[in-house]
């Protein structure tokens, strides 16, 4: 007798694994995600996930991936939409961090130096990154902010906002004002 659930018979069982484990990802921090618990959550046998995942850190490896994917098309969508480089800025910077508020489990996911190691992402994470650094960057060199000290500044700025509005030490209102109110000084400045 076979312990494989009726779920196990679907098209795409790979994607089926990913997307019940950002379901949980939703409501709970990726740490405490297993590969039982995302078999479960597909409705698949718990041997399932070890077709696709050859651990947990391979799961964990996925699910920062399609957060960062995520996240990327927030900052591009916004930034693409807006109608002044100074509006895009402004957009790229509020969808960044407002995606860190609204899916901190996700946001953690990306930035886990355990799972992305700094300097060495994986084949996939890698161009994500690139996109994002080369999105952020676009946004600011159109504002006159082109220094690639700028940029660092810049992204730790928001990203900076986003994590601790995250993580509760301010609202997502104070900290899209506040870069708002930044980033209006910084350009009127000339910096």
């Amino acid at each position: 007798m076979s312990s494989s659930k009726t779920g196990y018979h679907h098209g795409d069982l790979a994607r089926a694994l990913e997307d019940a484990a950002m379901q949980l990802l939703e409501r709970m921090p990726a740490a405490d995600i297993s590969l039982r618990e995302v078999a479960r959550a597909a409705d698949v046998s718990h041997n399932a996930p070890y077709h696709h995942f050859s651990d947990r850190l391979g799961l964990l490896k996925a699910i920062a991936e399609r957060s960062m994917a995520d996240l990327l098309a927030q900052v591009q969508n916004a930034t693409t939409d807006a109608a002044t480089p100074r509006a895009a800025l402004a957009a790229g910077g509020e969808a960044y961090i407002r995606f860190a508020v609204e899916h901190p489990h996700a946001f953690d996911a990306v930035y886990d130096p355990t799972v992305c190691v700094p300097g060495s992402p994986t084949a996939t994470m890698a161009p994500l990154i690139d996109a994002l650094e080369g999105a952020l960057a676009a946004a600011a060199a159109a504002t006159g902010l082109d220094r690639p000290t700028d940029v660092v500044a810049l992204w730790g700025l928001i990203h900076g906002l986003g994590t601790l509005a995250a993580a509760g030490h301010f609202g997502l209102d104070d900290a899209l004002a506040s870069y708002e109110a930044l980033l209006g000084r910084l350009l009127s400045a000339g910096v």
